[in-house]
């Protein structure tokens, strides 16, 4: 049972499908990333936001002033694998309709979790660099999607994602984590090749934008008084195996995400189920 009292069974199951845009997924094979309108409803939303927030809250270890931070630690709070940690937030975590949509985009019949993020954008955050999340990730293929879901109403000024349409095809570019580096580096790399950057607009609390693991991206600032609470949820296909890491950013994730599988092993652990698998 949540903290507010509510019984977990009485939370909406997020299991009910939705209908994708008719060119969402011809948008993403082609851009690297695609939004999903009204993913889950005003309703939905209102039901877990107070209790993903109070889990993530009471979860996230920065204590330090914002101007005491770091650049990676201005941009959010990051408060990872919270399905974990609190009912409510698993059931979310879970929800077969968020997983078949990633499924759908991916073009694959099914995927497992990775894992979850809070990233909550506090009042007066600053820029989110910009990076390739596949950078961090072992895996034996870019079968992979990030679903990023605010819980609030996020007008532009607050800070969407921005991504660099078609940089997805262009696989790794830099060797270099989320840092003002990353950001230089990449900027440069996406003038460079002429790449277009891209938004989808304000975005009510419940869309959804879905992004490839090399889609090249970052977000502005939150130049407002106002918490961007964003969900977000990692999924990969199923029957990647795992790779030897070439960096200790990605053992670290070997360790962390994919807990006792060894390099050539399917990426299967006990904390990466399938969430969606099509017949099912």
């Amino acid at each position: 049972m949540p903290g507010s009292g509510v019984a977990v069974d009485d939370l909406p199951a997020l299991d009910a499908p939705v209908a994708l845009p008719t060119d969402a997924v011809a948008q993403f094979q082609r851009d690297g990333h695609a939004v999903v309108r009204g993913l889950a409803t005003h309703d939905e939303v209102a039901a877990y936001r107070p209790l993903i927030e109070a889990a993530a809250l009471a979860n996230s270890r920065e204590t330090r002033p914002m101007e005491e931070r770091d650049t990676y630690g201005k941009a959010f709070l990051q408060i990872t694998n919270l399905w974990v940690k609190d009912e409510a937030v698993r059931r979310f975590t879970m929800a077969r309709r968020f997983a078949r949509v990633a499924a759908e985009l991916l073009g694959v019949p099914a995927v497992r979790l990775y894992h979850d993020q809070a990233l909550f954008k506090e009042a007066g955050g600053g820029h989110t660099p910009f990076h390739q999340d596949q950078f961090y990730w072992p895996f034996d293929d870019d079968k992979t999607i990030t679903m990023w879901m605010p819980l609030i109403d996020v007008p532009a000024e607050i800070g969407s994602m921005t991504f660099a349409s078609g940089s997805h095809k262009l696989g790794h570019v830099a060797d270099v984590p989320i840092s003002d580096e990353s950001d230089a580096q990449l900027r440069e790399f996406i003038d460079s090749k002429g790449l277009r950057l891209d938004t989808h607009g304000a975005l009510a609390a419940g869309d959804a934008t879905f992004h490839a693991g090399w889609t090249l991206h970052g977000a502005p600032p939150n130049a407002t008084g106002t918490l961007r609470a964003v969900m977000t949820v990692i999924y990969f296909a199923d029957g990647l195996r795992a790779v030897e890491p070439d960096h200790p950013f990605r053992a670290f994730d070997l360790k962390i995400w994919l807990p006792g599988v060894q390099p050539g092993e399917l990426a299967a652990s006990d904390i990466n189920p399938v969430l969606y698998r099509a017949g099912d």
